[in-house]
């Protein structure tokens, strides 16, 4: 039952990586849609749009990498380096 809810958690964690990858991009494009049909811009917005799309994207889905990777650091028991310490008695 552990392992079960283990993979459950995994593929969570998948499916929030890919919509943190997708969802910058897909606001992007409406922002650009919107952008040209209502305010009258060429198209030539969607080209920087994309490029912030996706920019924002792997930028969203790197700090929610970082931010797993230090969750499953203090799981494992290990302490993070949260700075040097002068208290050790020997």
């Amino acid at each position: 039952m552990k392992d079960l809810g283990k993979a459950l958690s995994n593929i969570a964690y998948i499916g929030q990586l890919g919509l943190s990858l997708i969802m910058p991009l897909l606001l992007m494009m409406l922002l650009c849609w919107v952008l040209t049909s209502k305010a009258g811009l060429g198209d030539w917005v969607y080209i920087p749009g994309f490029i912030l799309g996706i920019g924002a994207g792997f930028m969203t889905a790197y700090r929610f990498y970082q931010e797993q990777e230090k969750k499953s650091k203090t799981k494992d028991g290990k302490k993070s380096s949260t700075g040097t310490a002068f208290n050790r008695h020997h």
